[in-house]
């Protein structure tokens, strides 16, 4: 079973037993981690107690998942703390990995910089994305702000796609801010390759929960899915500092 078909239930499931002679005081994480990969198809890149008891809390390659002590049951979703206006624990729990899992692909970023530079946001975009476009419009009003913006690609069609394909493009043309700016506005880019890592990049919005664009990633990890007018960004930022 895969990823995409077991959690697309977003409830309870129930996991095969594990092989190991774990018992309920002495859970081992290294054979729920083999489990979860084997059956999920995921990348556990770390595990620790989640904030209600009885629970591991499970970083991977696909978000953040919950999965009873005994490795018997998990569920994928949002957990709120209700006593604290309704924070989004899941969200606070991805925000400073996040941060660390951006790291390697900065290189790969193509970044929009502000003369006066205030803030640094990361968005996950896509050419085919109409409030993808309208933010891109907007880039020197975000620039004039203090806010540069550097873009990851995220093809909502996945990789590889068409779509996917286009975005190479972009990445691997001669002046790729040119070629961002054009591709948004409607124009044809013609084709190129490089070692973009396209799929890379597809993969690490993945794993943060991106599920669509533009998703922008602000400076202490955490995301804001949609758009965001300038002015409404720099008041979200300069209240984080």
């Amino acid at each position: 079973m895969k990823l995409t078909r077991a959690l697309s239930l977003v409830v309870a499931l129930v996991v095969a037993p594990l092989a190991s002679a774990a018992t309920a005081t002495t859970p081992d994480t290294a054979a729920i981690k083999q489990k979860l990969s084997e059956m999920l198809d995921v990348e556990v890149i770390s595990m620790q107690d989640s904030p209600i008891e009885g629970l591991y809390q499970a970083m991977t390659n696909r978000g953040v998942l919950y999965i009873s002590r005994d490795g018997t049951k998990l569920f994928h979703g949002n957990l709120y703390d209700l006593d604290k206006g309704m924070k989004n624990l899941t969200e606070a729990a991805l925000a400073g990995p996040r941060l660390e899992m951006m790291k390697p692909l900065e290189d790969h970023m193509l970044v929009y910089k502000a003369k006066d530079e205030k803030h640094v946001v990361t968005v996950f975009t896509d050419v085919s994305c109409g409030y993808c476009r309208k933010l891109h419009s907007q880039m020197a009003d975000y620039n004039k702000l203090g806010i540069t913006v550097r873009y990851l690609a995220f093809p909502r069609a996945g990789v590889p796609s068409a779509n996917a394909d286009e975005m190479q493009a972009i990445w691997c043309a001669k002046d790729p801010l040119k070629a961002m700016t054009e591709a948004k506005a409607g124009k044809k880019v013609s084709a190129a390759t490089c070692d973009a890592k396209i799929a890379e990049q597809y993969e690490l919005g993945t794993s943060f929960g991106v599920n669509g664009t533009p998703a922008i990633i602000l400076e202490d990890g955490s995301m804001i899915p949609g758009y965001q007018p300038p002015a409404d960004l720099l008041r979200t930022l300069d209240a984080r500092e």
